[in-house]
């Protein structure tokens, strides 16, 4: 889920900015409006699974749903802000995290290259977290 939102959004949605080129509601995006965190939250929770950290589980739950709360009221109200009603018309048909197929499909512009790209803190965090469960298993 992750890997497809990130193939569609590429690097222009990135930003810890405020300078968004472009609203993305396809692909993944028209499913749910955060497919990455989605499939952020899926990959930590398969961690946890994986590795047998059960413990590890709610901690996830807990983490991201304050962590992604603030975030993702911080990014609609910059996405609100410089697309106006074409953002509120995507929020009124697009849920925010439960994925729900869309009523159309439309194809957008992908740069794989610079998506993959602007996801090197992610791919950090996720060796970080094969190190610790590899160092868990041999402790």
């Amino acid at each position: 889920m992750a890997a497809a939102g990130l193939n569609q959004c590429s690097g222009v949605t990135r930003r810890r900015s405020r300078n968004v080129q472009r609203l993305v509601t396809y692909g993944p995006f028209a499913w749910s409006r955060n497919p990455l965190y989605n499939g952020n939250f899926l990959v930590w929770m398969g961690f946890g699974v994986i590795s047998g950290v059960f413990w590890f589980l709610p901690i996830v739950v807990v983490l991201f749903a304050i962590e992604y709360t603030l975030i993702v009221r911080y990014e609609e109200g910059v996405l609100e802000s410089i697309f106006g009603d074409e953002y509120l018309d995507y929020k009124a048909r697009t849920p925010r995290w439960i994925p729900r197929p869309p009523a159309t499909h439309t194809r957008g512009e992908t740069d794989y290259a610079e998506a993959w790209r602007s996801e090197i803190s992610t791919f950090m965090q996720y060796a970080a977290l094969i190190a610790a469960f590899v160092i868990k298993d041999f402790a």
